[in-house]
């Protein structure tokens, strides 16, 4: 695996992506910064991190996924990844907040944003950027917000954390090429608040639902009280936790 490293940028995803149009760059190619002073998240939402406390990479995937309708399961592969990787940390109550939020407990531990380009002749290249906070323990402002340190009292090597972050990743890609049914049973049974009553919010109206799984194409489904089950895109519903 080609690695990378460097002190600041304003965004890993932007840089690798850069970087793939201006030369040949090896599949699976990770670029991770100490500093990231431009990160993203889903929607365009900042994503903020202090500044060599935390993991901020970037990873580039291509000629993987066999068609555009199997774009999820690359979103599926790396959320299952993440949560692996932090198990072996001991890690306690890590799960995944649909789509693709990492939790610790009830506390976002980690993000991913994951953009993909469609060629000509229609390979897919995926750049997958991923958030972990790692050592940070002052998360003024951001009552949602915890760490590895903060969820253990401990603290971590940042670049063991993210080469077992990228092994599994490795695996479970190759593992959605041959068959993705087994890794997509990981992200449904690891899915936060599956088949718990919750309170979910949609053009500012609030009401009770149940998760119940989540559609091939990355759509939330959502059990409301008169028994159907109604599907969300992302951004389309919150969920009130």
């Amino acid at each position: 695996m080609n690695i990378i490293k460097l002190n600041a940028i304003n965004s890993t995803n932007d840089y690798l992506k850069q970087l793939a149009l201006e030369q040949v760059v090896e599949n699976f190619t990770l670029v991770v910064t100490e500093n990231q002073t431009a990160g993203r998240g889903q929607m365009g939402a900042k994503w903020n991190v202090e500044a060599g406390k935390n993991l901020t990479f970037s990873l580039l995937i291509k000629n993987v996924l066999p068609k555009i309708d199997s774009i999820f399961d690359l979103n599926v592969a790396v959320a299952v990844s993440i949560v692996n990787a932090l198990k072996q940390f001991e890690i306690p109550q890590v799960s995944i907040k649909w789509p693709n939020d990492i939790l610790a407990g009830n506390k976002k531990l980690g993000g991913i944003l994951i953009e993909n380009t469609i060629k000509p002749g229609g390979e897919i290249s995926s750049v997958i950027g991923i958030g972990i906070n790692v050592n940070q323990t002052d998360f003024d402002g951001l009552p949602k917000a915890t760490s590895m340190a903060v969820s253990t009292g401990c603290e971590f090597d940042k670049e063991a954390v993210m080469l077992s972050i990228a092994h599994a990743l490795k695996l479970n890609v190759d593992a959605v090429i041959n068959n993705a049914s087994p890794v997509w049973a990981s992200y449904l049974e690891l899915l936060y608040k599956k088949n718990v009553p919750m309170t979910f919010e949609k053009d500012g109206h609030k009401f009770m639902g149940i998760i119940k799984g989540v559609t091939l194409t990355g759509r939330l489904q959502v059990l409301h009280v008169d028994d159907t089950v109604v599907e969300y895109g992302l951004k389309e519903v919150t969920l009130l936790y």
